[in-house]
């Protein structure tokens, strides 16, 4: 890539930046929309969690494909191929006339964001090649994932509760195509000097295992968890991981490298993302239906309530980010780990959606705990890692964070529907009785990632990345794989 100005490079990540912003505004505008689409559509909690799942489950399996293809092709290339997609189906998801293609719609636009992200990522990174610029290019970047999280309640609210739940789709157009035009003026094509070659065996292998373990989990709750048709999705599920844990270490460049897991570090960053994001899914989703179906606010008051946890996510990323530079992942991951826990335990054990003093104190902890969790994930991914495999190592702990999301709306959803079902009292009271299960996997979601923060970011699992990326240096010396975060 030819040497940039300043304002050349300053220009390139507000475009990558916009990216993000439309694909990280969608997931929290549609949050606030589910109880709309679900009466105006006439379907249930399991189609709610379908119309959230179908994307963050697709954008999971397609992550790493993307981010390699576009190493291999050209970045700029299919970065604008994903605008284009990700733009064109925010359309057709506005015009969706029923459930069924409402979620094909969605899994669509999940193939565009996959092009977005990690290739907007990796553009940054080949765009800004200093290392404190790179470090200031990505602390911007992470805090569009704030300003998203703080603007998409409100800018959902306000679109539902005056044109309707349609809309929120509407505002990927303007943008999308605003960032199409940027790209193809100002951003230079790149490709990575050794791409990774395919691997469509292990490809296969996680979207089969990821799209029938989502599956058994969504439908359980209607159609039986002993029945024929989840058992035979859950055991072809594990077959799938079987599958995966046999033939990857077996090719000379594997689409999971599952020699990183060696790292404690990482291994540990994996099992924190899952669980983060499992409580970030189960939180919102829970969150908007008991507002908005059973106290009976609108979209916009109910974006009101949650704005505090949004706010605070916002203001305390960029904080992490200054304590993990200066003193390392554990403090971060200490505090995000308590402030789940007890935010969770406070609605598990005190059921504190039932006074607005508590329900708050919910969500201000729980926006702390999240705000903290970000920085800490990607820098314990690639501590130790050496600089050829940091990349693929942050682009496994993005999909662990997609994957985490993925199963935390599927599991929480499945747990809300059985105890809707078994429980006796319906309206806010048959709410509050039949989320308190799915509120104790939240809080064991906040308790893995304290425990699992504590056990690897001491002196013994820094020793353990240290020598994974030792035996990286020497194993993976012929068959070196490119950057790409």
């Amino acid at each position: 890539m030819p040497e940039l100005s300043s304002k050349r490079r300053m220009l390139i990540l507000a475009i990558c930046c916009l990216s993000l912003l439309i694909v990280s505004l969608d997931n929290t505008v549609l949050n606030v929309a589910l109880p709309s689409m679900r009466r105006d559509l006439h379907t249930d909690v399991q189609g709610m969690q379908w119309a959230v799942d179908a994307y963050t489950l697709v954008l999971a399996c397609l992550l790493m494909l993307a981010g390699s293809t576009a190493d291999r092709i050209g970045r700029r290339k299919v970065f604008s191929a994903g605008l284009v997609i990700f733009t064109l189906s925010s359309v057709l998801c506005s015009l969706a006339p029923n459930l069924q293609l409402l979620i094909a719609f969605r899994m669509l636009q999940a193939v565009g964001g996959s092009m977005l992200n990690p290739v907007a990522m990796s553009i940054i990174t080949n765009t800004f090649t200093d290392p404190k610029e790179r470090a200031r290019a990505i602390g911007v970047w992470g805090a569009v994932v704030g300003i998203a999280m703080a603007a998409g309640p409100l800018i959902g609210g306000v679109l539902v509760d005056s044109v309707g739940w349609r809309s929120i789709f509407w505002i990927n157009l303007p943008v999308g195509l605003a960032a199409l035009v940027l790209t193809l003026r100002f951003i230079p094509e790149s490709r990575a000097a050794k791409p990774r070659r395919p691997d469509p065996v292990g490809q296969l292998l996680v979207v089969t295992m990821l799209g029938s373990l989502t599956y058994a989990i969504i439908e359980a709750p209607d159609t039986g968890w002993t029945s024929p048709l989840i058992l035979s999705f859950a055991v072809l599920a594990a077959a799938a991981l079987t599958g995966l844990l046999c033939y990857e270490p077996r090719r000379a460049e594997p689409l999971i490298d599952l020699r990183f897991f060696r790292s404690a570090p990482f291994s540990g960053a994996t099992v924190i993302a899952v669980s983060s994001y499992a409580a970030l899914g189960g939180f919102l989703f829970l969150s908007t239906l008991y507002l908005q179906d059973e106290r009976g606010l609108d979209a916009l008051h109910a974006g009101l309530w949650m704005l505090p946890m949004a706010a605070l996510t916002f203001l305390c990323a960029p904080l992490s980010g200054r304590l993990v530079a200066s003193r390392g992942p554990r403090f971060s991951l200490l505090v995000a780990g308590v402030t789940i826990t007890v935010s969770g335990a406070l609605f598990a054990a005190f059921d504190a959606e039932t006074h607005n003093a508590t329900l708050m104190l919910g969500y201000v902890l729980f926006g702390i705990g999240f705000g903290f969790i970000n920085a800490p994930i990607t820098n314990t991914a690639v501590a130790g890692m050496p600089v050829a495999q940091a990349g693929v190592a942050a682009a496994i702990a993005s999909t662990s964070r997609q994957i985490g999301q993925t199963l935390g709306v599927a599991v929480i959803g499945a747990v809300l529907a059985a105890g809707v079902t078994s429980s006796g009292p319906h309206g806010a009271e048959g709410f509050v009785a039949a989320s308190t299960p799915a509120w104790w996997i939240i809080t064991g979601c906040g308790f893995a990632v304290l425990l699992v923060g504590l056990l690897t970011s001491g002196t013994w699992a820094r020793g353990t990345a240290a020598r994974t990326a030792r035996r990286l240096d020497t194993e993976c010396a012929p068959r070196s794989v490119p950057v790409r975060t």
